[in-house]
């Protein structure tokens, strides 16, 4: 659609270590068609200054999305659509940088959608107004990463002997709400969009990124493809509009995050 419009601004130097991006997407006239958004490794504070998206549940039931939310880690596919005109801002986390926001585990969060709205008072209409916020937030609460965890981001679980390794994932969970592995598997996942040149949902283009994002055959792909998105490649290409395409191909890159 022509009146859709997504953009992505850098963090102010004092957010750097938490925030890699902050977002805006709106959409005057939206298809109403249903979103299947890729994983991508982060956490997002998200604000719907326009009407809500809806979610599909577990239990197959649409759900309005709170006004303010924390959006936790995804392992498993997020269905939207949308409800009415749309104007989203957000920020978007590094893996490990939401843990000082939220307060507490990321794990209680993954896969979860936190209703922020009370918690959020007058909450923030413009993105300079949500970058104002979170730097009260970060100057007030004194927020801090956790030096492990932000090395091991580039590093190779096995460079670790194994108590390292448990008290790792354990801090992995915590900190950024999945554990290493997975964190991996999502990024490896994320790559195949990166390395797509046009994706039309052509199978053997899917195959050749899948194999230079780290994949070792078709199978292999087609699995992550119904863990994280619930459709075939071909599928995904041929549904994609709106948010869901904006996210996945204009979105930050993954290749440096995470040692595949």
């Amino acid at each position: 659609m022509a009146d859709d419009v997504y953009e992505e601004m850098p963090p102010p130097p004092r957010l750097a270590d938490f925030v890699r991006r902050f977002w805006t997407y709106r959409a005057e006239a939206p298809s109403g068609v249903v979103q299947r958004i890729v994983p991508d490794g982060c956490c997002e504070l998200i604000v719907h200054i326009g009407a809500p998206y809806e979610e599909l549940g577990a239990d197959g039931a649409w759900r309005l999305q709170p006004e303010v939310l924390f959006a936790g880690q995804l392992t498993r596919p997020l269905v939207l659509r949308p409800t009415g005109p749309v104007h989203v801002i957000a920020a978007r986390f590094r893996p490990d940088g939401a843990r000082p926001l939220f307060g507490r585990p990321l794990r209680e969060a993954t896969d979860r959608r936190v209703d922020l709205t009370d918690e959020m008072a007058e909450p923030p209409r413009t993105l300079p107004r949500l970058t104002d916020r979170l730097v009260r937030r970060h100057d007030d609460e004194a927020w801090s990463v956790d030096p492990v965890v932000r090395s091991a981001l580039t590093a190779h679980p096995e460079e670790l002997d194994p108590a390292g390794r448990r008290a790792l994932q354990r801090a992995f969970l915590d900190r950024v709400g999945v554990s290493a592995q997975t964190l991996r598997s999502i990024h490896r996942f994320r790559q195949v969009f990166e390395r797509a040149e046009h994706l039309d949902g052509a199978a053997g283009q899917w195959f050749k990124a899948g194999l230079e994002a780290g994949y070792f055959d078709q199978p292999h792909i087609a699995r992550d493809f119904r863990r994280f998105l619930g459709c075939t490649a071909t599928d995904w290409a041929r549904q994609q509009s709106e948010l869901a395409r904006a996210l996945s191909s204009e979105s930050y890159k993954t290749v440096r995050e995470v040692t595949v």
